[in-house]
């Protein structure tokens, strides 16, 4: 499912200067930005900045930035999910993943996750899509922030509500593997009720048949 492109911005206000929110980006745009080192959660920066890149070209990517001129100091990612993932198993062109969500330590509590948030869920294509995020306790940066698994999980949510995404019930062995994992998700307001029963049936496939 691909839809025109409409973009959006927002400045926020921080201790070290503004930083301008703003998507989906363009593939030619975001070559033009260079990416801080620091962002380096998920693989080193140059490697994560090409994965970026290429969510950027596919009909279903978006990407949401912040930035201070063309330096990015944050980045969330919405795809189609892993094929390996029981999520892409409903083959749902209208079920897509926020993949990542990361700013660097220097920004951290200055609101720019809630913001990305918020500027990515002003695009009205959102409402064709039931957008999820899987929330593992293990990709938490716990160390750096000094939260234990639950006050980091508090956080999460708070940021995800920002975007209208709800804690969502579900079997998936990964997230029923430790209490913090989760679910969220946000269901948009034309999504058809078909498509919601599929995600449901996604959400306890050990348990339901097809």
């Amino acid at each position: 499912m691909e839809h025109i492109r409409t973009f959006y911005s927002e400045i926020i206000d921080t201790s070290r200067g503004p930083v301008i929110v703003e998507g989906p980006v363009l593939p030619e745009n975001l070559e033009k930005m260079t990416f801080h080192e620091d962002l380096a959660a998920f693989r080193p920066a140059p490697q994560q900045f090409k994965a970026i890149l290429g969510i950027s070209k596919l009909p279903e990517g978006r990407i949401i930035v912040c930035r201070q001129d063309q330096l990015v100091v944050g980045y969330t990612t919405f795809v189609y999910p892993d094929p390996l993932e029981r999520w892409a198993e409903g083959n749902m062109e209208n079920l897509i993943e926020l993949g990542a969500i990361e700013v660097i330590n220097d920004f951290r509590g200055s609101g720019l996750g809630k913001a990305m948030l918020r500027v990515s869920m002003l695009d009205d294509a959102m409402e064709d899509y039931i957008i999820i995020t899987t929330e593992y306790y293990w990709h938490w940066d716990l160390k750096r922030t000094g939260l234990n698994v639950w006050d980091y999980r508090k956080v999460m949510e708070k940021m995800m509500n920002e975007g209208g995404l709800e804690y969502y019930a579900t079997d998936d062995p990964e997230i029923s593997a430790h209490p913090a994992n989760c679910l969220m998700a946000r269901i948009g307001s034309r999504v058809d009720r078909a498509s919601i029963e599929k995600f449901d049936r996604l959400r306890f496939s050990n348990r339901l048949m097809y």
